[in-house]
């Protein structure tokens, strides 16, 4: 009986290129293929690190027929790395999928750990963490968003979750009416040249950015007091 491989779930970097482990890095060397949710960003990071390995795409457009290929890869014991778009795999992606195939099937299932944006952005909050609930992306309907929003407001958690630039500031006029009173972190694009992070009510983010602009990707903190 052939020895089946190993599935490396890879965190690689949010933004800067710099913040990936060493042994992210031997490992993305050693594996004989890289399942990618963004091919275009894993060949940046492969060719800046002179990483010559195939890459094939995995998303959630294609992640049922590309989870049965890459499920007989490893059961023909081909070690195989999944990387999502950025940060680490299965956190708001679909490679939670193919690791479920993989223990399913009994392959081994290895965590290679590293950056992600939610606890990058915790991290520098300033508020209580303990505890927090993350409710990766919202709803894109608005009228869902508010009654999610709604149910949330009596919890004594730090609420984090993270928006696109087109439903952000609609976002944030939610937070203004549900949350008023709140300390609201926003963190947007996170360890990248334009990185930035404020706090202030929901109001006071509401006014700045609306005479900004928006732009890049954001991850929101509606903080419990310290």
């Amino acid at each position: 009986m052939n020895k089946t491989g190993i599935l490396y779930v890879v965190s690689t970097p949010i933004g800067n290129l710099e913040d990936i482990t060493l042994r992210a890095l031997r490992v993305l060397r050693e594996v004989d293929l890289v399942a990618a949710e963004d091919t275009r960003q894993t060949k940046k990071l492969l060719s800046y690190y002179d990483i010559k390995v195939p890459v094939i795409s995995y998303r959630e457009e294609n992640r049922q027929r590309q989870g049965q290929r890459i499920l007989e890869d490893l059961e023909d014991g081909r070690n195989i790395a999944l990387v999502s778009d950025a940060g680490t795999p299965c956190i708001s992606d679909p490679g939670v999928h193919l690791v479920n195939l993989a223990w399913q099937a009994n392959i081994k299932v290895c965590p290679i750990p590293g950056p992600t944006a939610i606890m990058t952005a915790l991290s520098v909050a300033g508020v209580r963490t303990h505890p927090f609930v993350f409710l990766g992306f919202l709803p894109q309907r608005k009228g869902r968003r508010k009654r999610l929003f709604e149910t949330l407001k009596g919890l004594s958690y730090t609420i984090a979750f993270y928006e696109s630039p087109h439903r952000f500031l609609d976002t944030l006029k939610i937070l203004a009416e549900i949350f008023k009173d709140a300390l609201v972190i926003v963190a947007r694009e996170l360890t990248k040249r334009h990185e930035e992070i404020k706090r202030g009510s929901p109001e006071q983010l509401l006014d700045y950015y609306k005479k900004k602009g928006i732009k890049g990707e954001f991850t929101i903190i509606i903080a419990r007091k310290v």
